[in-house]
């Protein structure tokens, strides 16, 4: 389940990631200030496990499932994904990361950018994501 905190001074909602890293960085799962959902950078971690280790395609999909979940409990959805941004450890695994991704994007087609990075916070981690949408309503 996904918890919201409210602030009504900004009409901001705050969507918590629930990890014991959020408030010693200072950052929550999603925020969302009028019709504007920021995703923060979403691993596939859950419960402290790492999904679908050693395979870049099924952390994608975990990924973005996570990413999927958060924006339906701001009620938006990926059909409102204007960006995404995508931090690979190894970007000669881009086809099975943009595989996973195009399975989500397909007819929506967001911007988007895939970067390869030194490192995630643990080694087991291939891909982050991060994404921006824009609500219709």
């Amino acid at each position: 389940m996904v918890k919201k905190i409210k602030d009504t001074s900004l009409n901001r909602i705050n969507i918590p990631a629930g990890t014991i890293w959020e408030d010693v960085v200072g950052y929550s799962r999603a925020v969302k200030v009028g019709n504007i959902i920021e995703v923060s950078g979403t691993t596939s971690v859950d419960n402290g496990k790492i999904i679908g280790k050693g395979n870049a395609y099924e952390q994608t999909k975990f990924i973005l499932e996570k990413i999927k979940n958060t924006l339906e409990a701001l009620g938006s959805g990926m059909n409102e994904v204007i960006r995404t941004r995508i931090y690979v450890t190894d970007i000669s695994k881009w086809e099975e990361i943009g595989k996973a991704h195009g399975e989500f994007f397909k007819n929506i087609k967001p911007a988007t950018a895939m970067v390869e990075v030194k490192s995630l916070i643990d080694h087991d981690m291939i891909v982050e994501i991060e994404a921006t949408a824009v609500l219709n309503k």
